[in-house]
Parts: C-alpha cells; sequence; structure tokens
C-alpha cells in the first residue's frame, strides 16, 4: 500500500473555535500552580501547520465548571500523507491531539486512521503507536517536530498491520468470538451478562466493501457499529437502540482497545 497525495479541506480558526472554543484560551485555569507552564493548543495548531499537518476534527467535553479550561481533541492530517489499498480500501493517517489548559495534563499524541470507504475513524494502539507525550514546561516547536517524526517514520508498520488483518481469514465461530469480546469492551463484562445482542446481526456488513472473512473486514464491521450504536440489544423484555458514543475519550479509549484485540488474532 503506497502512500500518495490526496486533496481534502481543513478547517478554519473560526471553525475550529465554534467546535472547540478551549483550545483558544489564553491563561490557565484559576488555581494551576505557579510551575504550570500555559501552552495555547492553537500554538500547537500552528506549529503542526508548519509540518504540514492541518486541522479536520476537534471537540471539547463538556464543563460543569471551569469552561474554557477543559480536555479538548484536535485531530489532524497531512494531506501528503495517503496509504492507498489495492483494493480500494483507502486511509488517511491522522493524529489525535487532546491537551487541557487546567494544569492536568500534557499534550497528548495518539496515531489514527480514517478510513474512506466508510468515513470512520480508527485509533491505532500498538508497541510502536504508544501515546506520545510533551510537556507544556519547556515546549519547543524542535520537540514536537521530533515527535511527529517518528509518528510518521512509523507509518510503514501500519501498512503491514492492515495487510496482516486482510489475509487473516476468520471462521464463523472466531468472528463471533471477535463480535462478543468486543461487545465486552464496548458494555463491560458485567453489563453484558445482562444484556442479549444477536452477534451474527452484529457481524452483517453495512456495505459491499465490507464483505467478507477477513480480519479488516470484521474489525471495520464492528468497530462502526459498536462506535456508532448500529445495533440493538434486548435489555429485559425490551428492545433497545444502541447509543451514539458521543464523549471523544470514550470514543478513543473503545477504539485503542479494539485495535489491541484485532492484533491479537494476527500475533
Amino acid at each position: 500500500m503506497p502512500l500518495s497525495i490526496s486533496n481534502n479541506t481543513f478547517l478554519s480558526n473560526a471553525e475550529i473555535r465554534e467546535r472547540a472554543k478551549s483550545i483558544f484560551t489564553t491563561t490557565a485555569a484559576p488555581g494551576t500552580s505557579e510551575k504550570y507552564a500555559h501552552i495555547s493548543t492553537d500554538r500547537i495548531i500552528d506549529d503542526m501547520s508548519r509540518l504540514g499537518w492541518g486541522v479536520i476534527d476537534a471537540k471539547q467535553v463538556r464543563a460543569r465548571k471551569g469552561d474554557g479550561y477543559q480536555k479538548h481533541l484536535v485531530v489532524f492530517r497531512n494531506n501528503d500523507l495517503f496509504i492507498e489499498g489495492q483494493d480500494g480500501d483507502n486511509v488517511f493517517p491522522q493524529i489525535l491531539l487532546t491537551n487541557s489548559h487546567d494544569g492536568k495534563n500534557a499534550f497528548t499524541f495518539t496515531a489514527g486512521l480514517f478510513r474512506l470507504v466508510c468515513e470512520n475513524g480508527l485509533v491505532i494502539c500498538s508497541q510502536e503507536f504508544d501515546n506520545m507525550k510533551i510537556r507544556h514546561y519547556g515546549y519547543t516547536f524542535e520537540e514536537l517536530q521530533g515527535v511527529i517524526t517518528r509518528m510518521v517514520e512509523a507509518l510503514p508498520l501500519t501498512v503491514e498491520s492492515m495487510n496482516k488483518f486482510k489475509r487473516k481469514q476468520l471462521q464463523q465461530e472466531q468472528k463471533e468470538e471477535f463480535a462478543r469480546r468486543a461487545a465486552a469492551i464496548r458494555f463491560g463484562v458485567e453489563q453484558l451478562q445482562n444484556i442479549v445482542i444477536d452477534y451474527r446481526t452484529l457481524l452483517e456488513p453495512t456495505r459491499p466493501e465490507d464483505r467478507g472473512d477477513n480480519l479488516w473486514s470484521v474489525y471495520n464491521v464492528i468497530q462502526e457499529k459498536l462506535t456508532n450504536g448500529m445495533f440493538e440489544y434486548v435489555s429485559g423484555t425490551k428492545i433497545r437502540k444502541a447509543r451514539k458514543i458521543k464523549n471523544f475519550r470514550q470514543d478513543i479509549d473503545l477504539n485503542a482497545k479494539l485495535y489491541a484485540l484485532a492484533e491479537e488474532y494476527v500475533a
């Protein structure tokens, strides 16, 4: 899967601010330590732009207090990096940045993929892509450049992981096992014991491109349905529609664990 170029439109600062105004907070939250060095996230956005990475999404958590200082997410994409699948299943590498301005978080960078066929995001969780952190204190552009360079240099490993997923064929029993284990990640083992899910229905593809018994197809079908609430389950005597995950922290955590689960099947 070679890297090639594809066009995409990045968000303007006004659009980013509309989605997550806390990104542009110019001061630290009241009560933060005197040793805390405030670096506004929009400075990182500017520096990432110098490296060729633009913002394609941004979110923030709801804050009961301390509005403007809460945890937020920025998703970056570089249009010069594009993984082209031989079967048309193309993805953009992404970098997810989380931060807050309350003195409780460092800048945290997580690797991700954006799958064009379903316009869905995946989070990479592997030894090669452990979360990378940069402290606010002493932040420099050169340190950021080093972090991003290391993440980009690991992209060939992502291509190989995708190839392994596509080569791995699963039997029906393995597919249903994968679906059960994935559902346990979404709901928790205890809650899963109190509901009923039709795993065969959960495994049904929503588009022709995802038909197949290979791990990549099964993983993407399950990931999309669990993340976007595209399934029903029985609780007691009632049939309930699963909710879409809207909290980005829960979304990232679920995605990372699902990727780690898929890697177990090719280990």
